[in-house]
């Protein structure tokens, strides 16, 4: 199975360029943060990821209203199934869980990371 596609690296690239508010207050105020390295929009397959560390073989999605839909919420669910698939665990967080509880976002990321502490 190929999992990743070059062809979306152009869009990748600029999805980084363009982060929404929730995804930079994720990667400046959490995830960098952490001692582990994360990758902003990384493609797998025919989906970009929201932040991927490949150490650990972490997916976080921060998701916004759009995801609430019955339509957005079966595409998220059959782009889970594909990446756990890929043996990678999918975290997801709502932007109003990135916005208004930073703390409690990293908190429970960090409680994520409890078994790869050693």
């Amino acid at each position: 199975m190929k999992t990743y596609t070059s062809a979306l690296i152009p869009r990748a690239r600029e999805m980084r360029s363009n982060m929404p508010e929730p995804e930079k207050r994720m990667w400046y105020q959490c995830l960098k943060l952490l001692p582990h390295r994360f990758r902003r929009q990384r493609p797998f397959g025919p989906y970009i990821v929201d932040f991927y560390c490949a150490n650990l073989k972490l997916i976080i999605e921060i998701d916004g209203d759009s995801h609430a839909t019955a339509d957005a919420i079966a595409y998220d669910v059959e782009r889970t199934a594909f990446l756990e698939g890929l043996g990678l665990r999918v975290v997801r967080f709502s932007n109003d869980e990135v916005m208004n509880n930073i703390d409690g976002v990293f908190e429970k990321l960090n409680s994520e990371l409890q078994p790869f502490r050693g």
